[in-house]
This record gives C-alpha cells, sequence and structure tokens, in this order.
C-alpha cells in the first residue's frame, strides 16, 4: 500500500485525495526536501488558509510523507495552538475590549511563546511545543504538550491569519460586516488586532523560507466549512457547552472575516505556491513562482 492510501486510510478521508495528493501534495513535499538538503538547515514551511480549507491535512500529509520517504524529522504546529487560555483571554477583555474574550484573532494568541518556539527550532535547541484544545477552549495540560529534542530537518507551520500582514487605517475605518457595526462601533478591537498582528506576527514571517496558501473562493465558503469542522468535533466528543450551534458559528466567524477577505486579496501574490480551491475544497489551480533556499 502507497504513502497516500496509508495516509486515506489513517484519516479516513475520500478517494478524491489521492489524485489530489500526487498531483500537487508529491511534488510539492519533493519540492520542500530539495530545498531543505540544499540549506543544510531546519526549513521552515509557513501555510496559510482560511478556517476549514485542509491546511491540517495537507500539514499532515507532508509531514507523513517527508518521514517515510527521506527519513526526515519533520515539526509541525499550529498558530491554533498557541492561544491563551479562557482566563487570559477574560484578562486581556478587560484591558482593552469585551471581544477578545473569543479567541480567533491576533491578540489572543501567546506570540512571546511562539516566538520562543520559533527560534528553538531555528537554532536547534529543545523546545516544547503547546497543544489547545478547542472542545475545552483552553490548553491541554502541559504535560501534554509536545517536546522536541532532537534536530529537526522541517518545520511546517499552518495558521487561518499566518502570513497576514496590517492594514491601514483607511480600511479599518469601515466594518466588514454588521457584527463589527455593532459591537466594534468605535474600531478599539479591529485597530488593536491591527496593532498586534504588526508588532507580534508581521516579524515572525521572516522566519518562514516558504510560504504555501490554500485559497477559498472568498469567504462565503467558509461558515460551510466551520459549520463542517464544528460538527466533526461534535462527533468527536461527549456533550460539551462549547461546542458551538449553527447560529453560534455564525457570529464566530465574523470575527475572522476581515483578516480572511484581506488574506485572499493579498497573500496570492505573496506565497510561493497558491492552490485555488473550489466550495467543495477541490484545487482548480496552482499557481507557483520561483523558491531560493
Amino acid at each position: 500500500m502507497s504513502i497516500i492510501s496509508r495516509f486515506i486510510n489513517r484519516n479516513k478521508l475520500s478517494n478524491g485525495f489521492f489524485k489530489i495528493a500526487e498531483d500537487y501534495f508529491v511534488p510539492l513535499a519533493d519540492e520542500i526536501r530539495l530545498h531543505q538538503s540544499s540549506a543544510k538547515k531546519p526549513y521552515f514551511v509557513g501555510i496559510n488558509g482560511s478556517q476549514g480549507s485542509g491546511k491540517s491535512t495537507l500539514t499532515d500529509f507532508l509531514k507523513d510523507y517527508l518521514t517515510e520517504t527521506y527519513s526526515l524529522n519533520v515539526v509541525v504546529m499550529s498558530l491554533d495552538d498557541f492561544y491563551f487560555s479562557r482566563i487570559e483571554r477574560q484578562i486581556i477583555a478587560a484591558d482593552v475590549h469585551p471581544l477578545f474574550v473569543t479567541r480567533g484573532v491576533p491578540g489572543t494568541h501567546n506570540m512571546s511563546q511562539a516566538k520562543m518556539v520559533l527560534h528553538n527550532l531555528k537554532h536547534q535547541q529543545p523546545t516544547v511545543i503547546p497543544r489547545f484544545n478547542k472542545a475545552t477552549d483552553d490548553p491541554y495540560p502541559i504535560n501534554a504538550w509536545t517536546k522536541v529534542d532532537n534536530t529537526v530537518d522541517v518545520v511546517i507551520f499552518e495558521g487561518w491569519c499566518w502570513g497576514v500582514e496590517a492594514q491601514t487605517a483607511d480600511q479599518l475605518k469601515t466594518p466588514v460586516n454588521t457584527f463589527e457595526a455593532n459591537e466594534d462601533h468605535n474600531a478599539d478591537w479591529r485597530n488593536h488586532v491591527n496593532l498586534q498582528l504588526s508588532l507580534h506576527y508581521l516579524p515572525l514571517y521572516s522566519l518562514m523560507d516558504q510560504w504555501i496558501m490554500l485559497k477559498a473562493p472568498s469567504f462565503g465558503e467558509v461558515f460551510a466549512w466551520r459549520l463542517e469542522q464544528e460538527l466533526k468535533l461534535k462527533a468527536a466528543t461527549d456533550d460539551n457547552p462549547s461546542i458551538m450551534n449553527e447560529q453560534q458559528i455564525q457570529r464566530f466567524i465574523q470575527h475572522y472575516q476581515r483578516l480572511t477577505e484581506h488574506s485572499l486579496h493579498t497573500l496570492p501574490n505573496k506565497c510561493d505556491h497558491v492552490f485555488k480551491l473550489d466550495s467543495s475544497r477541490a484545487i482548480i489551480a496552482h499557481k507557483t513562482k520561483a523558491i531560493h533556499a
């Protein structure tokens, strides 16, 4: 059984993934190996994609393929794993704006921790990567975090707003949805999000050697994808009050709309690989640009 077939079986994917992997993801993995080999140091890959676009599936496949085919030590992590705890977000909400109680936007991640982990990996130092439990809306206990003690060949970092740059003052003036108009009418929340993006996220982008984007057709598809994610989470856990219903998800994703639309407009011209998706997340186009190791 091939690596692709085993991956499909293990992750309960449709057989349609086989052609996607064969046509797009295997060549991508081979390219990453080529650049990592010539770089002779940890090679960092940043992956951007809206909620439900398939970032985790791509990340997991790249890790499995590079590990099994080339015996590389691959470390993967998600921006989601650096979310502050509920208590920490409540403190930020009390100090800055009530909307920061909800995880998601820049300002709700522990970027000091992310910076430390990334720099430790870059310099081949032991480190510990946090893990976040979305079902409880809190980090897992520290003893469940991922320890990295060995030499690392490839680091893959994925996130819904990873790679997105700050907006201009003019762009921040006009609400993008009724949520912003009603709950952030003074623009304090989105301005602070923008500031955090500029101060604590942007400086870490330079650590990435390669950027990949899974580009959604539009923000309109994100709701359906996010709803699907929540249903899977609900099926995998017992009754949990943190699992959102459809109405709650509709409000929740509006936190993400501004930067998701901003990324769809700005990131394609900056990424080394852009996989354009249709509403069913099938790849319908692939754009590349030259990458220098």
